[in-house]
């Protein structure tokens, strides 16, 4: 399994390609990674270093990878924060590229806009680019529950709204649509929910809320999720297998008391979760 991610990069932590190109390469997927930016740390520090990577470098990255011939067998691309319009424009074309060569090739995009605590968070542009380009082009769409009231306009207060939300974004392109950090009027004060779709069918996932706020974890799982869809071919079945992973690594991360997610300590929950959660259909 090869799989072309274009993500943001930090030294220390996990963000971005940190935090999604170890669990692809711990379940033994092939990564080629291009970063849109080199930051010391994430953002939601006090303070970071570093910069976002000129978009001609992007391409000539995506280009260097086509001349060593191996675009054929790239399974899927993945993209997340991408930092800036032309960015976006960049992945776009490796998207083209990746199509061209592999036309049976996935396309995932997680599209990094904002959140409830922070809001819009990406540069002026990004956002319209996600839903006017990125969106249409890809496969595979993981927003959280922010993103997809962003994304669509629609309020997304129950899980009825969410369910409509979800059939608009399918109806423009990505046929699996994958909601995290989703807490509706139906959500237990105690619970978190994930929400997957595929031909017209939907499956929540319902696990115990961490006492946590980490930077990390969407990137995870929304690679987790577009492997398990790879080698299952099956949205809920990759559903289980993400959020589980995800939910053990996080628990974990509580139990460090860390403030980066813990992806090395907990690793073995990738492979084998200690504790299984299974989606049902809504």
């Amino acid at each position: 399994m090869n799989i072309l991610s274009i993500q943001s990069w930090v030294s220390y932590g996990h963000v971005g390609n940190a935090a999604a190109a170890f669990p692809l390469q711990r379940l033994g997927a092939e990564v080629w990674t291009v970063n849109t930016v080199q930051f010391s740390n994430h953002t939601g520090y006090e303070s970071w270093r570093g910069m976002v990577l000129p978009p001609q470098l992007i391409r000539d990255l995506v280009l260097g990878i086509e001349e060593r011939g191996v675009l054929p067998g790239c399974d899927a691309l993945l993209s997340g924060y991408l930092g800036d319009p032309e960015v976006a424009e960049a992945v776009l074309d490796a998207h083209a590229r990746v199509m061209r060569a592999n036309p049976r090739a996935l396309y995932c995009a997680d599209p990094v806009i904002g959140d409830d605590d922070r809001g819009v968070y990406v540069r002026p542009g990004v956002a319209e680019l996600m839903r006017d380009r990125i969106l249409p082009a890809a496969d595979i769409l993981t927003p959280n529950h922010f993103e997809l009231k962003h994304l669509t306009g629609m309020p997304c207060v129950t899980l009825a709204e969410v369910k409509a939300a979800v059939t608009v974004i399918q109806a423009r392109g990505p046929r699996r649509v994958l909601v995290t950090s989703l807490r509706t009027e139906e959500t237990p004060a105690d619970s978190l929910d994930m929400l997957a779709a595929e031909d017209g069918q939907f499956f929540l996932l319902r696990v115990p809320m961490l006492p946590l706020a980490i930077n990390g974890a969407g990137d995870a799982v929304a690679a987790l999720f577009l492997l398990h869809c790879l080698r299952t071919g099956s949205a809920p079945e990759a559903l289980g297998r993400a959020g589980s992973s995800i939910f053990g690594i996080l628990r974990r991360t509580v139990e460090l008391g860390g403030r980066e997610i813990a992806l090395i300590a907990a690793q073995e929950e990738l492979v084998s979760p200690s504790r299984l959660f299974l989606p049902t259909p809504c």
